[in-house]
């Protein structure tokens, strides 16, 4: 008697077709079933993280130049003003100016990315919100806003490096390694975390809203249309989730770039709080807290959306190969 995952090499082409099929029925059935090693869940999402990350800053690097430059001045923001600063970097500095500093955030977002989307994994795990159908939000929003505060907390130095290159011509820092030289003898090692508080201030609801926003729309999308969504929906999910987070911790981001840049532009330090007051007395709530916001409604539903759509496809793939090449039917 043979067994169903052999092949009877004397049977009909008809019967071959559907000897096979019945053959990749059963692998796909293993695959599915297949657990993952919990090595296996960490590499892949620090993976297809650090593909989301670098993919999705890569592709709005000049329009986050043009949002700093304005963040750390006092110059009011439009977005031709916006458009204007873009042409007068491409004619003075050439193209391949608009993305000055990008090394420097490929070296933080590729770790930033990889360390967040896996931590949110965890942390997911540890609050028992894995399973996209669990209806929690206090906790789905707490999962986001720890894996922020994981990724910031890790990486923040070379957040720091990446804003000093994008206010400065590159006769001041030629290179990545040329800001820490000159920010540790001139500045000393608890500059590395200058402008951190305001960091995980801002980091707290923007990972928060933007991670339970995208996962409540896919569970939402999940119970209305009775299947996973598409990559074009995922997109606009994380669109809407970039949408909400970037406006709900703003400010904090313009003191964060304040505090971070306020050596080289000559900024006074000062404390979060009384740094908020400053802007908000000075420049006014709309043209100072939240100056440049319009291009970040423009450039930050792009990124989030590459880079939640990144993640999820990257990582069902990695996870899909994986369990197929573990998986060899009998």
């Amino acid at each position: 008697m043979k067994k169903s995952s052999e092949v009877d090499l004397g049977a009909g082409p008809l019967a071959l077709l559907s000897q096979n099929a019945a053959i990749s029925a059963q692998t796909a059935s293993l695959v599915t079933l297949t657990p993952l090693s919990s090595a296996t869940r960490i590499w892949t999402s620090l993976v297809a993280g650090a593909t989301a990350g670098a993919l999705a800053k890569t592709s709005i690097a000049p329009l986050d130049r043009t949002k700093i430059n304005f963040q750390t001045s006092h110059d009011k923001f439009t977005l031709r003003d916006g458009a204007r600063y873009l042409t007068e970097r491409y004619r003075h500095e050439g193209f391949l100016s608009l993305w000055r500093g990008n090394s420097a955030t490929m070296v933080r977002v590729i770790p930033y990315a990889a360390i967040q989307f896996a931590s949110h994994e965890q942390w997911k795990h540890v609050l028992m919100v894995e399973d996209i159908r669990t209806v929690s939000p206090g906790r789905r929003f707490l999962a986001g806003s720890l894996a922020g505060v994981t990724a910031s907390t890790l990486t923040y130095p070379l957040d720091l490096a990446r804003a000093r290159m994008a206010v400065t011509e590159k006769s001041r820092y030629s290179s990545l390694r040329d800001v820490f030289r000159h920010l540790l003898k001139e500045e000393g090692w608890l500059a590395l975390y200058r402008g951190f508080s305001p960091t995980i201030l801002g980091v707290i609801p923007y990972a928060g809203a933007s991670f339970f926003t995208f996962e409540t729309l896919k569970r939402r999308h999940l119970e209305y249309c009775k299947r996973p969504a598409r990559a074009y929906e995922k997109m606009f999910f994380g669109a809407c989730a970039g949408a909400v987070g970037q406006t709900s911790s703003y400010p904090f981001d313009i003191v964060r770039r304040r505090m971070q840049t306020a050596a080289d532009l000559n900024f006074p330090r000062l404390g979060v709080w009384a740094a908020l007051k400053k802007i908000a007395l000075e420049e006014g709530i709309r043209g100072g807290l939240f100056k440049g916001l319009t291009l970040n409604w423009v450039k930050g539903p792009i990124a989030v959306g590459v880079s939640f759509t990144t993640f999820d496809l990257v990582q069902t793939l990695l996870r899909r190969l994986h369990r197929e090449s573990k998986t060899v039917p009998k």
